[in-house]
């Protein structure tokens, strides 16, 4: 919210908007994804993992373009990898168990 108050006013409603619609849809694939069962988890996962390749590359766009200081782009860019992370970590996780699971089903 700092930074979209930074940003100057036509960026800001612009690729500012852009770029808070998208942290919201993510947020929205999120939340799905935990109530979900697992084989449409890891699906909703996919599709987050997009959103944030897509706000990390919007963010790049308006750091590149001066629309926020080199300080809020690096910990706005850290904390996308951070999530990133997490999120291939779960999904990591999910696709191991599911593959456990038929491997164990094709042996009975």
């Amino acid at each position: 919210m700092e930074i979209h108050r930074n940003i100057e006013r036509t960026a800001r409603f612009g690729l500012g908007l852009k770029i808070d619609n998208l942290f919201l849809e993510l947020l929205g694939f999120l939340r799905k994804a935990v109530y979900s069962p697992i084989d449409k988890k890891i699906i909703l996962l996919n599709a987050t993992i997009e959103k944030i390749d897509e706000v990390r590359f919007f963010l790049q766009i308006l750091w590149e373009n001066k629309l926020c200081s080199n300080k809020h782009y690096i910990l706005l860019e850290t904390d996308m990898q951070n999530l990133g992370r997490m999120i291939g970590g779960w999904k990591k996780g999910l696709v191991s168990k599911t593959s456990a699971t038929k491997a164990e089903e094709r042996k009975h």
